[in-house]
């Protein structure tokens, strides 16, 4: 096929200081174009096999001819599909012989509010009024009502940390829990609590872990400090 790749205005009689000539050359242009993509699709199939593609991006095989990204989970064993609810756990199991002195466990910061304080009230039935009467509380040296200290000890659950989750297997009991009380924790106060273990102790086939345990304030105060003793099985 003989195609045309280059013509003048003079050729087609054509002005280029005219409308008409302009308009005829857009006429031109685009007969030309699609001269050139009747040519390119009326190629012969094996023009193109002069052109080596390149293997770049192409999807790899393996030793038996197989495409190795066109694999489905229908390749999968078929237990690979089968859920066991005993399986899942949000964080690998350990034993007490896997946990280490100093490891710490830290649970999510929280901000105290009043409805965390009327909760811990109903649920204790602590109704002193130092805890909920502004007033009371003004007149008695405080800046505020004082949130109850068991409810800032309650913050240095286990649960409230990845702890358990990790020994739920082999645990036995908690056994023991102490601290001081440090400074006034009131509504609006945001807790950090942590738990260290500061020892472990083998007992036959059981072990026993001790935490310390601290609570800090926004501020950086530490306002609780204890100790937490747990009963593990040493082996699951």
């Amino acid at each position: 096929m003989n195609i045309p790749t280059q013509t003048n205005d003079a050729e087609l009689g054509i002005s280029p200081d005219s409308d008409e000539g302009s308009s005829c050359l857009s006429r031109r242009n685009m007969i030309l174009g699609g001269v050139a993509v009747v040519a390119a699709i009326s190629l012969p199939k094996n023009s193109l096999a002069s052109t080596p593609l390149s293997t770049t991006g192409q999807p790899s095989k393996n030793d038996d001819e197989k495409d190795d990204n066109m694999n489905s989970t229908t390749d999968l064993p078929e237990t690979a599909h089968t859920f066991a609810p005993g399986n899942f756990t949000v964080v690998p199991a350990r034993t007490f012989e896997d946990l280490r002195v100093g490891e710490i466990f830290r649970a999510p910061s929280r901000t105290l509010t009043d409805a965390h304080a009327a909760a811990f009230q109903a649920v204790s039935a602590d109704n002193h009024p130092i805890h909920y009467d502004v007033e009371y509380a003004r007149r008695h040296g405080h800046t505020a009502p004082v949130v109850h200290g068991l409810q800032v000890l309650a913050f240095t659950a286990p649960g409230a940390t990845l702890f358990p989750q990790y020994i739920g297997d082999v645990f036995i009991a908690f056994t023991e829990a102490s601290c001081k009380f440090l400074k006034e924790v009131h509504s609006g106060d945001t807790l950090y609590s942590a738990l260290e273990i500061v020892a472990l102790t083998p007992q036959g086939d059981s072990g026993q872990v001790t935490t310390r345990a601290t609570v800090h304030n926004q501020r950086g105060e530490l306002v609780l400090s204890g100790e937490h003793k747990y009963l593990l099985r040493r082996h699951a």
